[in-house]
């Protein structure tokens, strides 16, 4: 199930190509228009429904009738920023549409980035933490003029080298979560030929880092069908003694604001686990995460079946040491997000395996458990029933 080398190749090959694409919530259109071009290459075999938001629906010509879809789903946006004016002397105003802590923003340096990828290298001057909806700052540009297609509207984000591997990690702008929508890009494409997979699409959503706005306006306005089955991917933080970077992927249990739908959850777990004992080279984790949130609650929240799969994140929203930095013993610096290019490979093959397994019939149901228990053990509470003299 590991995948040839040639194939791991041509996955790695999409996951650096996209999470070095500049994105900002409400501003993805590099991104989509990556996505329509992986699409129309496989126009005979896909199509794509589009929302008046920008989210996008990628369904199989061969989806199949009376099976409910299952929905591989990631959001295309990263914190960063969005320029909303340009004084004469060579001053930027943008807003910062994320969640950065506010000791990162001294100082750092940023890139504008314009029309057919131009950019123009910036340090931020100043930060307005209480501004709202968004956080504000003013950034001074470093060269000495001011380039023609600077204007409102073009995004920034953080100055970083280009991406590389290091250590089997991929080190890149934006992990969360291009990488995940990398992920499944390619689990799908891998997918499009197998006889019973045809049941299988792409979510793909905008505006999460503010908020889960694109999938909020998905549910309330029915883009999603009710009968859905939604695993949404995710990068999340990495804790090095509960959700270590290198241990496999995650079947995220739950968020800081729910736990997602169980039986979904179990199920994948159920097919996991069986995995496992079957390669042991396969891994895998399974944690209620104790941070941050996904889009599974937002889904679940609107009557949905959700549920997550995500990476052990490192530099988390770009920000290195976020420990040492809260509790004053680092200075705060901005750093490439990163993944382990094991951890990638093993959330595609979870997705090959919820797309292959997930409506089997599971050699025994939860219910069914508790039957069996009951029936073999319940001898221990006669004692309990048993008339007193």
């Amino acid at each position: 199930m590991h995948g040839t080398d040639s194939l791991k190749a041509s996955r790695e090959a999409l996951l650096f190509e996209l999470t070095q694409i500049p994105t900002a919530a409400g501003h993805e259109d590099r991104v989509i228009a990556f996505i329509d071009a992986w699409i129309a290459a496989r126009a005979d075999r896909v199509h794509a429904e589009r929302d008046d938001v920008g989210n996008i629906l990628v369904w199989q010509k061969r989806r199949p009738a009376g099976i409910a879809p299952l929905l591989f789903t990631a959001h295309l946006d990263h914190p960063a920023f969005v320029v909303t004016g340009v004084a004469g002397d060579g001053t930027v105003a943008l807003e910062f549409r994320g969640g950065v802590n506010d000791p990162y923003f001294e100082g750092a340096a940023i890139e504008l980035v314009g029309p057919a990828m131009s950019r123009a290298r910036a340090t931020i001057t100043t930060l307005d933490a209480a501004a709202k909806p968004f956080k504000t700052v003013t950034a001074r540009i470093d060269a000495a003029e001011i380039p023609a297609w600077v204007a409102a509207g073009i995004i920034a984000r953080w100055h970083f080298p280009r991406a590389e591997a290091i250590d089997g990690c991929i080190h890149t702008d934006a992990c969360d979560d291009l990488a995940a929508a990398a992920a499944a890009l390619a689990a799908f494409d891998e997918l499009l030929d197998a006889p019973v997979c045809g049941h299988v699409g792409l979510l793909f959503t905008v505006a999460e880092e503010v908020g889960f706005l694109g999938t909020i306006h998905a549910a309330r306005h029915g883009f999603v069908t009710k009968d859905a089955r939604l695993l949404c991917l995710e990068n999340s933080r990495s804790f090095p003694h509960d959700s270590p970077i290198g241990a496999g992927a995650i079947l995220r249990v739950g968020d800081r604001i729910s736990v997602f739908t169980p039986e979904l959850t179990n199920r994948l777990a159920e097919l996991y686990g069986d995995a496992a004992k079957k390669d042991p080279a396969f891994r895998w984790q399974r944690k209620l995460m104790p941070g941050g949130a996904c889009e599974a609650t937002a889904f679940a929240s609107y009557g949905y079946r959700s549920t997550c799969l995500c990476l052990p994140l490192g530099n988390y929203h770009n920000m290195a040491d976020i420990d040492g930095v809260a509790a004053g013993a680092r200075p705060a610096r901005m750093a490439r997000e990163f993944v382990s290019l094991a951890d990638f490979h093993s959330l595609v093959e979870m997705l090959h395996l919820a797309a292959r397994g997930l409506d089997d019939s599971p050699a025994e149901t939860t219910e069914q458990l508790m039957e069996r228990l009951y029936a073999e053990r319940r001898t221990v509470l006669e004692r309990r029933r048993a008339p007193k003299a």
